[in-house]
């Protein structure tokens, strides 16, 4: 697998008949499209086969979707629904379907129904939350211990974030 952080999701669909009678054939396929567009670059990739009559491939190599995982044999309208949520999402989108094992429906709801908003740390999130709803005077603002609130929230399973960038974490309720 290819690891590319600057690119587009795309797939790289080898054809198995070429395959296994020893030829590389096969071509890259930007993944952000229509699930059909894909299918119809696949037959188009299948049609230029060196072997008669080409009719399975499988994903040989993929790019642009970081960490999450493109199985072989993956489905095509669950490869074009991660590549769309990544091209729309970035690296958020990325870590949620990491966090949720891929699980498109997760994501998507989590990301709709349970997101805080970007903030430098979880204490900075738990710092702001605390003073938007109490005061606390300021001759004891120095005691409170942001960091220990943070880390009680996403131990206690309350809260989860996900790290886009040195100082940017992105912060989630738990359902």
């Amino acid at each position: 697998m290819t690891n590319v952080s600057d690119s587009s999701p795309r797939i790289y669909v080898a054809c198995l008949a070429a395959y296994n009678n020893g030829f590389l054939h096969g071509a890259w396929i930007d993944a952000d499209q229509d699930a059909d567009q894909i299918r119809d670059e696949i037959a188009a990739m299948l049609a230029r086969s060196p072997v008669k009559d080409a009719e399975e491939y499988a994903i040989h190599d993929y790019e642009g979707f970081e960490g999450v995982d493109i199985s072989e044999y993956a489905d095509i309208d669950r490869v074009a629904r991660m590549a769309a949520f990544i091209a729309e999402h970035g690296a958020l989108g990325t870590g949620l379907l990491e966090q949720f094992s891929g699980d498109m429906d997760q994501a998507e709801s989590t990301l709709e129904d349970c997101y805080h908003g970007q903030f430098a740390s979880l204490a900075d999130y738990m710092e702001e939350l605390t003073t938007e709803n109490v005061t606390i005077p300021e001759a004891l603002r120095y005691y409170v211990d942001w960091e220990g609130m943070a880390r009680d929230a996403e131990t206690g399973g309350d809260l989860f974030t996900i790290e886009t960038a040195h100082g940017e974490v992105h912060v989630f309720s738990n359902r």
